[in-house]
């Protein structure tokens, strides 16, 4: 059973920065594919960003393209999400998800169907 949590959301002004971690434990997280997913309220979830197990390939959405970074720390358990330069249609809950499957070393997936485990969420709030 893998288990995630996340941390580090909270209510800032656009323009301003914010750094989420997602703390995983159970399993073999060097091996699982880790993403970011977001929701906000009225609106479908949708991916934010995804790195292989690897670190090797990263992926993004294109609204958040230059202005997020996702890293892993595969001797932590952590996966983290920078975001810089944000705005206030970046405000939602983001989730941390898991892809447990055995995948390649340089492949992440943006479909949330090939993610079996999540966190529970963190707001973000960005202001105007």
């Amino acid at each position: 059973q893998v288990q995630l949590v996340e941390s580090g959301g909270g209510l800032v002004q656009a323009g301003d920065s914010l750094r989420l971690s997602c703390a995983a434990s159970g399993g073999t997280f060097s091996r699982y594919v880790m993403g970011w997913f977001r929701q906000a309220p009225g609106k479908e979830r949708e991916f934010v960003a995804a790195i292989s197990w690897s670190g090797i390939s990263t992926y993004y959405a294109e609204s958040v393209k230059g202005r997020f970074t996702i890293s892993r720390d595969n001797t932590k358990n952590m996966v983290y999400l920078q975001m810089n330069s944000l705005k206030p249609e970046d405000t939602a809950v983001y989730y941390c998800a898991a892809d447990t499957n055995i995948r390649p070393r340089n492949l992440a997936y943006v479909a949330d169907s090939a993610y079996d485990y999540w966190g529970q969420g963190t707001q973000v709030t960005v202001s105007s």
